[in-house]
């Protein structure tokens, strides 16, 4: 028998900052094997001094949430399964909502009432994040700081104002969940919608392992965990050639047999775009849509239609080079939030990041292609507007090779742009480890979910990213959203270079416990995840 638990049951345990439930989660071992994140204690950071945080279920989340105020409710069961999902010639066992890759799409309009409630029917422990929307703390779902985790047999009922239009995911936050088929798109429509266009497609992308040849995300994180041992990893040279190796970026260890399937750990998946080592998993297949390239899934429209395209990546470990061949895109959008339009032939998109476009068909069949930067294999999809063969599963379209728009290359819409002003508080924040010990942090220290970094509500806040590491880092902060330098545009999201820093500001105006960490999976999961608390 299912029991339910309600937002009541979170209490004074999580209520009390560091108390109670915080305290224990910090101190125990932690859940295991897709359950949560497992503990670590560092009572000496201080970033973990004790102080006066607001509670993620307190009267200053409380006020914030009223402020966003209440519109129509919208109802969704979602229901956390074992199943089998046909990935387009290939079946794999695996975790996912229902019988759908994505999960079915939730979509609201902004200032509706999202209530949604999830049944967990796995075999461990579960959780919902919201990525990229800012909402109600004790809402943000992050089993031992915002809420407590959902037990197998149980579900939990989340419910929160949806403020900002724009294009949003959701996924677990416990363990390696994310990398199995623990996603869906959510959709918040603009009421006021400025674009004009014809159609609508929302392409996720997913690269996929888990139930493959005995596969699991957590038996990946098994293997990469144990590092490369006493191997050269090579000095200066961005982590490219691991101790000058040539493994032509493929699996470490072929075809060996293991109790968690062949060896995962990639070796030599290189990218200049992505300065140096592009990821550390083999993954077999990479989706569009939760269909492989040799069975992909065709958007239909006519000549000349204006199509708006909202793009996910929901990977673990892999950045995607997007394009459609024979079109240019214009981009409007990234991580939910307009920018003054750009022209481009292919897109980069890190894990968690999401980019809105505009294209303009042509009469054909076309490839949407999604390389998998630097590791040689590609998710596709067809659009058909007429008659014609479709492309193979080889394609590769010339505007992959054309010009190329990256974050950093665009300017925030004047509509949603930072107001000019100097920071009340900078926080550094060096990202560090290597694939050599795989030992992924946030300045030194693996998270703990008693963590703080203090922010104060109507301060703005520089967040300063130092990559001390040889690969690049997605950063994603909860509840929040950032400006990219020199007026760039407000993400949620963004990649830092190894070697490089990024500073980017935001309005402390949303109170709580927020999560800060790399948005590679196994990154995360191994340490590099710390927490924004507000003060009181």
């Amino acid at each position: 028998m299912r029991t339910h638990t309600r937002r009541a049951v979170l209490g004074a345990g999580i209520a009390a900052a560091g108390g109670g439930l915080l305290a224990a989660c910090a101190s125990g071992s932690g859940a295991k094997d897709g359950a949560g994140h497992s503990g670590h204690g560092a009572a000496d950071d201080p970033a973990q001094a004790p102080g006066d945080y607001v509670s993620p279920d307190g009267p200053e989340v409380a006020a914030a949430e009223a402020e966003r105020g209440s519109g129509p409710v919208r109802k969704v069961a979602l229901t956390a399964t074992a199943a089998q999902l046909d990935l387009g010639g290939r079946t794999v066992s695996t975790w996912a909502y229902g019988d759908d890759l994505p999960g079915k799409e939730v979509r609201v309009t902004a200032g509706d009432t999202l209530e949604l409630t999830l049944a967990n029917h796995l075999p461990a422990a579960t959780s919902l994040h919201w990525h990229g929307l800012a909402l109600r703390n004790d809402m943000d779902g992050v089993p031992d700081l915002t809420q407590r985790p959902v037990r197998p047999g149980g579900s939990f009922t989340y419910r929160f104002a949806v403020g900002h239009p724009g294009t949003y995911w959701f996924h677990p936050h416990s363990g390696v969940q994310q990398d199995r088929g623990l996603y869906a798109p959510l959709i918040v429509e603009d009421p006021k919608e400025p674009l004009a266009y014809d159609g609508e497609w929302v392409v996720v992308l997913d690269d996929w392992v888990d139930g493959v040849d005995g596969s699991t995300p957590d038996a990946v994180l098994a293997e990469l965990s144990k590092g490369m041992g006493g191997m050269d990893h090579g000095s200066g040279s961005g982590g490219m050639d691991h101790g000058g190796m040539n493994h032509g970026a493929h699996s470490m260890g072929g075809e060996q047999p293991s109790p968690g399937g062949p060896s995962r750990m990639l070796m030599g998946a290189t990218s200049k775009l992505l300065g140096g080592d592009a990821g550390d998993v083999d993954y077999p297949y990479h989706l569009v849509n939760g269909r492989t390239p040799q069975d992909p899934q065709t958007f239909r429209a006519r000549p000349g239609d204006r199509v708006r395209i909202r793009f996910v990546n929901a990977g673990g470990d892999t950045a995607y080079r997007v394009a459609l061949g024979g079109h240019t895109m214009t981009v409007t959008h990234t991580d939910g939030y307009p920018v003054a339009h750009a022209t481009t032939d292919a897109l980069l998109l890190g894990m968690g990041e999401r980019y809105d476009v505009v294209v303009t068909v042509k009469d054909g069949v076309f490839p949407l292609t999604a390389l998998a930067e630097g590791k040689k294999r590609t998710g596709l999809a067809l659009l058909r507007t007429g008659g014609g063969a479709a492309p193979d599963a080889s394609v590769r379209p010339e505007e992959l090779d054309g010009r190329l728009l990256t974050a950093d290359r665009l300017k925030a819409d004047g509509s949603v742009r930072l107001a000019s002003r100097a920071p009340d508080r900078t926080l550094r924040f060096d990202l560090t480890g290597s694939m050599a010990k795989y030992d992924w942090a946030v300045n030194g220290k693996k998270y703990a979910p008693s963590q703080r970094y203090p922010v104060r509500a109507g301060e703005r806040v520089r967040l300063s990213f130092r990559n001390n590491t040889e690969m690049w880092h997605p950063m994603h902060l909860h509840g929040h959203t950032f400006a990219l330098p020199d007026g760039g545009p407000r993400k949620d999201t963004a990649i830092v270079l190894p070697g490089r820093r990024l500073d980017v500001d935001l309005d402390a105006d949303n109170p709580g416990l927020w999560m800060l960490h790399c948005h590679n999976v196994y990154h995360a999961e191994s340490g590099m995840m710390t927490v924004l608390g507000y003060q009181k």
